[in-house]
């Protein structure tokens, strides 16, 4: 497995840990519907990395497609959920126009997995 591979899959343990911090979190804030929707976009994505880094590694799929497309869901999920999560702690924004940038690369990456699933691997 490269390193690569590994660095996805660590990020994608760590979104899957965040969003059970943030779950318990929104638990204890009144009207944390922000960090609620962190949570759940943080605890779906998170195994869909994983399943695509595994294609990845496995050569199941195009790697070079697997890969683009976690990292994209990666780079979505930090600003999506990170602007949300401080919205909510710090009432300000992460940066201008943060949530829906990363909602774009959440969009840009799940069509990037489904290209990678259409497009034949390559066999050696």
């Amino acid at each position: 497995m490269s390193r690569i591979d590994r660095g996805l899959m660590a990020l994608a343990c760590l979104a899957g840990l965040l969003g059970v911090a943030l779950s318990a979190a929104a638990a204890h804030i009144p009207g944390a519907d922000s960090l609620k929707t962190a949570a759940q976009f943080l605890l779906f994505h998170a195994p869909a990395i994983l399943a695509l880094t595994g294609f990845a590694a496995g050569s199941l799929t195009r790697p070079g497609l697997s890969r683009t497309a976690a990292g994209l869901l990666v780079l979505g999920l930090i600003l999506f959920c990170g602007d949300l999560s401080i919205r909510t702690w710090l009432q300000r924004p992460l940066f201008p126009m943060a949530a829906p940038i990363g909602g774009f690369a959440l969009m840009g990456g799940w069509l990037v997995a489904a290209v990678g699933a259409l497009v034949p691997a390559r066999r050696v």
